[in-house]
């Protein structure tokens, strides 16, 4: 049937070395609920309305380079914000290290806590 979904509210799943500490840091990001998992191998941050990222454990992570590919960023989450000042502001108090290269003006690449690229955005 063309026009139906086969599944809903997909999830992005970021590797990481700790995924308690990446939950707290993009739970207080979006202002989101956290649920780590009882041995930590395993979190999340939830919507209300659904829309989850999770976290997973890697032994011996090794995080992306930006803007380098020697390891590749593989992917990244762009957040929206209204104003960048404040975002940057914000995300760095949670614990975000501002990228070195900024190649845009219209956002701004930020590290996670694991090293994950994220960008703040303004339309």
């Amino acid at each position: 049937m063309p026009g139906m979904a086969i599944a809903r509210f997909p999830s992005t799943i970021l590797d990481c070395p700790d995924p308690g500490v990446l939950a707290t840091f993009y739970g207080a990001l979006l202002d989101w609920k956290t649920t780590v998992d009882d041995d930590g191998s395993w979190a999340e941050v939830r919507a209300d309305y659904g829309q989850c990222i999770c976290f997973q454990q890697v032994a011996d992570h090794r995080p992306p380079q930006w803007p380098g590919q020697e390891v590749p960023q593989q992917m990244h989450l762009d957040l929206m914000v209204d104003d960048l000042d404040a975002g940057e502001a914000a995300a760095r108090e949670l614990g975000a290290t501002l990228a070195e290269h900024q190649p845009g003006t219209t956002f701004r690449v930020f590290l996670d806590p694991a090293g994950h690229p994220f960008c703040l955005c303004v339309d």
